[in-house]
This record gives C-alpha cells, structure tokens and sequence, in this order.
C-alpha cells in the first residue's frame, strides 16, 4: 500500500463541515474540490494496478489453462482494502495538502 495512503480512513467517519470548507469558505467548492481530486486519486490507483497485473499476464492463454496466482490475488486484496479515493482526498484537504486554482486567479491556492 503506497504510504501517502495510510492516514485516510477506511471506514465511513463523521465530518464536521466546518473544517471542509475553512479555506474556500463555500462547502460547495469544497466539495467539488474534493469530487475533483477524488477522481485523480481513482487514476492514480487503477494506473498502479494495472502495472503490477501487467506483471502477471498471460498471452496466448485458454480458458483451460487459466489457473489461479495467490500472489496476483492477494495484491488484489490489498487494493481492495486501501481507504477510498474520497476518504484521501478528505485527508489530504485537511492536512493542507491540495492546491487549487479558481478560474481568472494566476496564483493557486493550497487548502
């Protein structure tokens, strides 16, 4: 599990509005801050995912030679059990690790 990971939630947590939308001061940016970054996180994983199963494929193969790797089933389960995209980028925002620009500004901002 790639480390930058780890501080997110895995489960459903509690937030209170207020800390989401402090540096935007509209909850609504916030959210579609969150909703943004959220989606490049979901590439970014399925990206790393795709590159270590590509270590595992198999050309040419049949439906009877397909057999089972407990090694590319169990980076599967890891996965699966990483904190969802969401739940990163909520982490990330309040640990002030998200830039931002707004339309019209040169200089972005780092919620």
């Amino acid at each position: 599990m790639n480390p930058k990971f780890q501080n997110a939630a895995k489960t459903t947590v509690t937030r209170n509005v207020d800390q989401l939308d402090t540096e935007t001061g509209n909850i609504y940016e916030s959210i579609a801050i969150l909703g943004k970054r959220a989606n490049q996180i979901a590439v970014e994983i399925k990206e790393e995912l795709q590159g270590r199963l590509e270590e595992f494929a198999v050309v040419g193969e049949n439906i009877e030679e397909v057999y089972e790797n407990h090694e590319q089933i169990q980076m599967s389960k890891d996965f699966e059990r990483m904190p969802k995209p969401a739940a990163i980028a909520i982490e990330e925002m309040l640990e002030d690790r998200v830039v931002f620009r707004r339309p019209g500004e040169d200089q972005p901002k780092v919620i």
